[in-house]
This record gives structure tokens, sequence and C-alpha cells, in this order.
């Protein structure tokens, strides 16, 4: 077992089901706010194979004031998930501007999970909402994961409300014609689609 307990919002999404009866796999894809917290036996722990690829979202300036235990280990990728000055100000009830604003930057964070070495993946930004969040529900979304088991997960962050998620997959689908027409114009290669819901998808059927 880890000790999580210098993190607030870790989790592993493992025992989710797809639409077509599947599981996500446990342990193949885990999220959490930054690291600097961590006990150092998880620290050890991480890098000596429980996860194969740590993918840190924050921006440069939010590494250099709290910099990851795991920078200089080769499991540790770090991808900004953001432009570094945004166009845009956040609204409180939708990412749905991230997605518009970031197409690229989220395009190669979702291509850093999709090319990882086999294993788990475990994803991150400071908080382990908002990017985390926006992240990991384009990930549950390709592996088949329906809109309201994301909201609902999405909902277990640090006492969040699913309303934000809800809008932000309604958004996805009415604006940008679903996930994928989404992630092939954000310069995501469609065998990279295929790994993401290879490697999230367990072989139990949840029917």
């Amino acid at each position: 077992m880890l000790d999580w307990s210098g993190c607030r919002n870790a989790r592993d999404l493992g025992g989710l089901s797809t639409a077509d009866g599947h599981l996500i796999r446990r342990g193949a894809l885990l999220r959490s706010d930054s690291h600097e917290r961590l006990a150092p036996p998880t620290v050890e722990a991480l890098k000596s194979g429980r996860v194969s690829r740590i993918v840190d979202l924050r921006w440069a300036w939010e590494c250099e004031k709290r910099p990851s235990p795991f920078v200089d280990d080769p499991v540790y990728r770090h991808v900004p998930m953001l432009d570094d000055v945004l166009a845009y100000t956040p609204p409180p009830d939708t990412y749905a501007p991230m997605l518009d604003h970031n197409r690229q930057r989220i395009g190669a964070a979702f291509r850093a999970v999709a090319e990882a070495p086999p294993g788990g993946v475990l994803v991150h930004c400071t908080a382990g909402r908002d990017r985390t969040g926006v992240l990991v529900a384009l990930l549950l979304t390709v592996a088949g994961v329906a809109a309201e088991d994301i909201a609902a997960d999405y909902a277990l962050t640090d006492a969040c409300s699913p309303q934000p998620m809800r809008h932000t997959l309604d958004h996805l689908d009415q604006r940008h014609g679903g996930v994928r027409s989404y992630l092939l114009t954000a310069g995501v290669e469609p065998e990279a689609l295929v790994a993401v819901r290879d490697r999230m998808i367990g072989i139990h059927s949840c029917r």
C-alpha cells in the first residue's frame, strides 16, 4: 500500500465501468495533486516500478516553486497543459475555455500518457483538480466511461460539484464534435487513442 497522506486528491481511477461493459484497470491511471509532501517511502516505491510514467501538468514556475521529487527520475515528464499566459478568465462552472484555448498543449499531455511505457500512469497538477480533471476526463472518455460517471468521479476531488465537468463534456460534444474529433485536431494520432484505451481497459467485464 502506498502512503498518500501528503496528497489531498490522490486516487486510482480503476474500477470505473465503460459503456461496453469493461472496467478501467486498477493501477492503470492514477491522479493526484503535487508531490512535494509525499512520504519518502512512497516516493521510492513509485520510482521502483509502481508507475511507468508521472505526467506533471504544472507551469514551469510552479515546478520551480515546489519541485517534484521525481524530477531527475526517468519516469518523470513535465508537460505543461496550459499556455504560459491565459487568454481567458477561467469561469467557475466549466472548463470549456481551457479546452478551446489550450488544444495543442492538451494534445501533448494526452500523448504523454498514450506513449508511456507499459505500466501505470500518474497524472497531476498543483491541486489535482482543474488540469488533472480535464485530462483525466478526456482519457476516461476515450476509454468509454460515461460522462455522468466521469463527472461523479470529478466530484470526489476536494468536495467539488460534478456540474463543471458535466458542462465541460457537453461543450466538448457540442463545440468540438466529441473527444475523438477534439484530440485529432489537437495533433493526437488515431493510434494514440487506441493505445490509451488498450492501456486502461481491463479484461474483466462488469456485465
